[in-house]
C-alpha cells in the first residue's frame, strides 16, 4: 500500500536526490527576469549584436582598456549592425578614465555645411527636407572612433579594425532579427542600386543564415588602417583620420552629396572635429547621472529626473497608476523644454545650468496635477512619419575605465556612397525649418541629436572608487523614456539590472517627433499590455489618451545598464549588467 504522508525521514520540503518528492516546486522561486542577471569581476560588455560583443571582449582578454574595447566594437557595429549605425553616420560617446571622476563626451555628431544657408535650402526644396544628399551632414563616427582613441585609449587603429575587417571581408551569417530588418528597410532602399546590390545582393531580402559580405566596407577600412605610419602613436591616428576626411574619399563624398542636391565641400571635412567636453550633470539618489548637453536630447533625462526629485516616487508603486502618471507628466515637460531650448551648444538658446536651477525645477514641478493630465505643445500636423534607429553598447573594465556610446544611421536613411560602402550621415532630418527654432538649419550648426549615452557614478568620501554605471538604449524619442524608467527600476525599485529593463515600459509621444516632417500624436500614452487593465482604464480618466502595445514592444526602445553593485575594492569590481529582450541585445562579463 503507497501512501501520500511523508515519511518521518523526509524533509517537509522535499529536496535531495534520493527523495523521490524532489524538485518540489515550491521549494525553488519562479526565475526573476527572463534572461539572467550577467556578472563579472573583470569586465562588463553590453552590445546590440552578440558579435559586437565578443570583438570588445577579445580587445579587453589582449589587455586593452574599455576604450579601447569600445573603439573595436563601434567598428564592429559599423559593419555588423548596418541596419542600426554607419561608419558615415554619428557615434555620440561618453567616457570615464580609471582614477578620474571627470567624465567626458564625444559629440559624435556633423554638422551642416559652411555653405549652407536656411533661406536657400527652403528655396531649393520648397520647403521640405527630401530623403537623400538633401539631408546630409558631415559624417562624425570615424572622428568619434578616432578621437576616443587618440585621447583616451592605448592601442593602435590597426589592432582595434582588424576585425571589424575580418567580418567585412569574410561576411557573417545573418540572425532572424537582422534578415527581418534588411527586409524591412529594403522597402526603402530596393530603389537605390548601390544599397540594393550589397544588402539584397540577389535581388530579395537575404535569408537567415545567409552570409552578408561589405567588401566595398572592408577596402575603406583597409585603406585607413594603412594610413597608420610612423613611430608617434597621435600623429598616426591623424593620419587615419587624414585618410578619410581628405583626398580621394573626402572628394568622393562631397561630389555624392552635391550631385544629390545637398550642401558640401571639402573644406567642411577637413576642418571637422567633434567637441570633446565635460559632460554636464544632475544628482539623484546619490547618483550623479551623465548625459550629452543640449545639441541632443541627452539633457530630457536629466530634466525629467529633476522633476521628479520633489515626489516620493517609491511610494506610489512601481507602475501604479499615480506613478505612471507623474514619470509621463515629467516627460513631457522635459520633452517641452527640449522644444523650445534644445539646439547645437554653440550657440545656445538657454544654457542647461538654467533649466536645472532650483527656481526653473520648481516651477516646473508646479505645473503637475494630480488628477488630470497636461495639454501638449501646439504644433504643426504631418502626413507622414520617418523611422530612423540606433543601436549602443557599453564597457567597463575592472581599472574603472567606462565607454558608453549610441552609434547610428540607418543603411535606410541614405544610399551607400558607390565604392566606399557607407551612407553619408541623413541626420539633417533632425533639423527645423523653422528659423525661429533652436534647432533650425544653419552654416557649421549640428542638428538636434537623439543617441544619446548615459553615464552615472556614486561616490562616497571614505571610498576612493566610486560605483560606475553605463545606460543608454536606441528608439529616436523614446531613448531617454526607456532610460529613465530603468534607470528608475534599478535605482529607486532595486531590482536587478536585468529585471529592470525588463519590466513593462510606457512613453509618451505629447510633442513633435524629432526627426521630419515632426509628426505630433496629441496626448498619446502607449504603455505595454502587462500593465493592469485597470491601471490603463484609470490612465485613461486622467485624460491620457492610452494606446496598448504588446507585452514587449520594439518601438518602447531597447535599454543596456551595466552597474557596479557594491563599492570596488581596488581593482575588484563586481558589475551587473541587463540587456533588452525587445532588442538583439547581449550581455558579457568576466
Amino acid at each position: 500500500m503507497t501512501s501520500d504522508k511523508l515519511s518521518e525521514n523526509q524533509h517537509p520540503l522535499g529536496g535531495g536526490m534520493r527523495n523521490y518528492t524532489s524538485p518540489v516546486p515550491n521549494l525553488f522561486p519562479p526565475p526573476e527576469s527572463m534572461r539572467p542577471t550577467l556578472l563579472g569581476n573583470n569586465y562588463m560588455i553590453t552590445a546590440g549584436h552578440p558579435l559586437v560583443a565578443k570583438v570588445a571582449s577579445n580587445v579587453l582578454e589582449a589587455n586593452g582598456n574599455a576604450i579601447d574595447a569600445g573603439v573595436a566594437a563601434g567598428l564592429a557595429s559599423n559593419v555588423i549592425q548596418a541596419d542600426m549605425c554607419n561608419l558615415g553616420g554619428v557615434a555620440p560617446i561618453i567616457l570615464r578614465q580609471a582614477n578620474s571622476n571627470k567624465i567626458w563626451c564625444i559629440s559624435g555628431v556633423g554638422t551642416w555645411s559652411e555653405t549652407v544657408s536656411l533661406k536657400n535650402y527652403l528655396y531649393r526644396h520648397n520647403s521640405d527636407i527630401p530623403e537623400g544628399a538633401p539631408s546630409s551632414i558631415i559624417p562624425a563616427a570615424l572622428d568619434s572612433w578616432i578621437t576616443a582613441l587618440s585621447k583616451f585609449g592605448t592601442k593602435s587603429f590597426s589592432e582595434l579594425s582588424e576585425q571589424a575587417i575580418f567580418y567585412a571581408e569574410n561576411g557573417f551569417p545573418l540572425d532572424l532579427r537582422t534578415a527581418n530588418a534588411f527586409a524591412l528597410m529594403g522597402q526603402t532602399f530596393k530603389s537605390w542600386e548601390s544599397t540594393k546590390k550589397i544588402y539584397w545582393p540577389k535581388n530579395r531580402p537575404p535569408n537567415v543564415g545567409e552570409i552578408l559580405k561589405q567588401n566595398d566596407l572592408a577596402r575603406l577600412l583597409k585603406n585607413m588602417r594603412a594610413a597608420e605610419t610612423g613611430t608617434d602613436r597621435t600623429s598616426a591616428l591623424e593620419k587615419v583620420r587624414k585618410a578619410f576626411y581628405t583626398g580621394k574619399v573626402a572628394k568622393q563624398i562631397v561630389n555624392w552629396v552635391k550631385d544629390g542636391g545637398g550642401w558640401m565641400t571639402t573644406d567642411d571635412l577637413k576642418n571637422f572635429r567633434n567637441e570633446v567636453y565635460l559632460a554636464p550633470s544632475y544628482k539623484f539618489k546619490g547618483w550623479q547621472i551623465f548625459t550629452g548637453s543640449i545639441y541632443s536630447q541627452g539633457p530630457v533625462m536629466l530634466q525629467s529626473l529633476s522633476i521628479l526629485d520633489g515626489f516620493d516616487i517609491k511610494s506610489l508603486g512601481h507602475n501604479s497608476t499615480q506613478y505612471i502618471h507623474l514619470v509621463t507628466e515629467a516627460m513631457k515637460i522635459a520633452f517641452s523644454e527640449r522644444e523650445k531650448y534644445y539646439g547645437d551648444s554653440r550657440e545656445p538658446p538657454c544654457d542647461l545650468d538654467e533649466l536645472l536651477k532650483v527656481s526653473h525645477i520648481k516651477k516646473l514641478q508646479s505645473m503637475i496635477k494630480n488628477h488630470s493630465s497636461l495639454e501638449d505643445l501646439p504644433t504643426l500636423s504631418a502626413p507622414k512619419k520617418r523611422k530612423r534607429d540606433t543601436t549602443y553598447f557599453s564597457i567597463i573594465d575592472k581599472y574603472g575605465n567606462a565607454f558608453s556610446c549610441s552609434p547610428s544611421d540607418t543603411i535606410d536613411g541614405n544610399p551607400i556612397v558607390e565604392g566606399l560602402g557607407i551612407i553619408v550621415s541623413p541626420r539633417g532630418v533632425q533639423s527645423r525649418l523653422d528659423p525661429l527654432h533652436p534647432a533650425a538649419i544653419a552654416p557649421g550648426k549640428r542638428p538636434r541629436l537623439t543617441p544619446s549615452p548615459a553615464l552615472a557614478i556614486f561616490t562616497k568620501k571614505s571610498i576612493k572608487e566610486p560605483k560606475l554605471m553605463t545606460l543608454g538604449a536606441s528608439g529616436g524619442d523614446v531613448i531617454p523614456q526607456g532610460m529613465l524608467q530603468t534607470f528608475l527600476n534599478f535605482v529607486v525599485f532595486n531590482m536587478t539590472a536585468q529585471q529592470a529593463v525588463e519590466a513593462a515600459r510606457f512613453t509618451t509621444l505629447s510633442f513633435p517627433d524629432s526627426f521630419y516632417p515632426n509628426v505630433h500624436d496629441n496626448g498619446r500614452l502607449s504603455l505595454e499590455k502587462r500593465i493592469d487593465p485597470l491601471i490603463i482604464d484609470q490612465l485613461s480618466k486622467l485624460g491620457h489618451k492610452t494606446h496598448i502595445w504588446p507585452e514587449y514592444e520594439f518601438d518602447s526602445s531597447g535599454v543596456a545598464i551595466s552597474a557596479d553593485i557594491c563599492f570596488p575594492d581596488k581593482n575588484n569590481r563586481v558589475i551587473a549588467a541587463g540587456v533588452d529582450v525587445r532588442r538583439s541585445q547581449y550581455a558579457w562579463g568576466h
